[in-house]
């Protein structure tokens, strides 16, 4: 599937795609910075919330690359959705992430389920979900 890069302002492209979240029967749209420098995938907890996810009752972590300073993040089970094909992993929600106005996958949890292909002279960002 292709998808393109998010335009931020003139020549900032990012590969921002969007993808849905899903959690029992409830499922929510959301942007997510493909971040291969990223463990894992990490989502803003008010996703969570809005799923029915109580995030502190998950597996506790702390993180400090994104936020720049260390903070608490919580993992759980729950069901990403990219181009239409879904997918089961763990991801880590953390309350301060909100303000960057997306959230990140990762090497866990995205790059271990797809070929990703970054053409950015194109704008364009190649995903292929990898034979199980």
């Amino acid at each position: 599937m292709k998808f393109y890069y998010k335009k931020y302002g003139p020549g900032i492209l990012r590969p921002v795609i969007r993808i849905e979240i899903i959690y029992k029967n409830l499922s929510v749209p959301y942007e997510v910075l493909i971040d291969s420098g990223a463990d894992f995938c990490i989502f803003d907890a008010q996703i969570a919330d809005i799923l029915g996810i109580n995030v502190e009752s998950g597996e506790k972590n702390e993180v400090a690359g994104i936020t720049g300073v260390n903070a608490p993040i919580y993992f759980h089970d729950v069901t990403i959705k990219v181009g239409g094909w879904p997918f089961k992993i763990r991801a880590a929600f953390l309350r301060e992430i909100g303000r960057f106005g997306y959230g990140v996958v990762g090497q866990k949890g995205f790059f271990d389920l797809f070929r990703t292909k970054f053409i950015f002279s194109k704008g364009i960002i190649e995903i292929t979900p990898e034979q199980r």
